[in-house]
């Protein structure tokens, strides 16, 4: 793919905005990694990093007890968010933030669980090594993921860029533009032999 162009930015959010999620995943993977950090509290405090319209965030609220600040960069997926949460009655649980993941600006030590869902890799694993540390308590939980590929992410990804195909029908540009992001789900459902589900989970000593 060339660099984006801003139009290419316009069709992309198009797409992610309208998806329950905005990385791969799954609530199934969720509980499962979860169920790996075997000594967090019984109410943890949560930091949800890249949360996107809060997909995981919603599942990590059903599946804890705990308090969750969920940020990202996207001002509208916050939005986004923030309206749900006050639909389901969660804003008491879930604050939702604007925020760079790279530089979170949290305070150090506070939180006993750091998740990331399909973001991490967008700052570096070995940076976000380091700010999850700085992050945690000691015991603390960093849990992360970027390859749960296809229900709850490229299947709404092809239904959404097939919808917009429809709509821009007559839009040579915005066709080129959504060609072009279909090709990442095509590209694994070429090679799903190949493609692995990783969630890591590490822990703060």
């Amino acid at each position: 793919m060339t660099d984006p162009t801003p139009r290419f930015w316009v069709i992309f959010f198009a797409v992610y905005e309208a998806l329950p999620r905005q990385g791969p995943g799954s609530r199934a993977c969720t509980a499962r990694a979860l169920g790996l950090c075997r000594e967090r509290p019984p109410t943890p405090a949560i930091l949800d990093l890249g949360c996107g319209v809060g997909g995981q965030t919603l599942h990590l609220a059903e599946l804890t007890a705990g308090s969750i600040v969920a940020m990202d960069r996207h001002a509208p997926s916050i939005a986004r968010l923030t309206a749900t949460l006050a639909e389901r009655g969660l804003a008491s649980r879930i604050q939702a933030i604007v925020g760079d993941m790279a530089d979170p600006k949290q305070p150090p030590g506070s939180f006993d669980l750091v998740w990331s869902e399909g973001a991490l890799y967008n700052i570096g694993i070995a940076k976000a090594l380091r700010i999850g540390h700085d992050l945690l308590r000691p015991g603390g939980y960093l849990a992360f993921t970027d390859a749960a590929w296809w229900d709850d992410f490229y299947t709404p990804m092809e239904q959404r860029i097939d919808q917009l195909r429809r709509t821009d029908a007559q839009d040579a540009e915005a066709l080129a533009i959504l060609e072009q992001m279909a090709e990442e789900p095509a590209m694994h459902r070429r090679s799903s032999e190949h493609s692995a589900s990783e969630f890591f989970v590490t822990r703060r000593p």
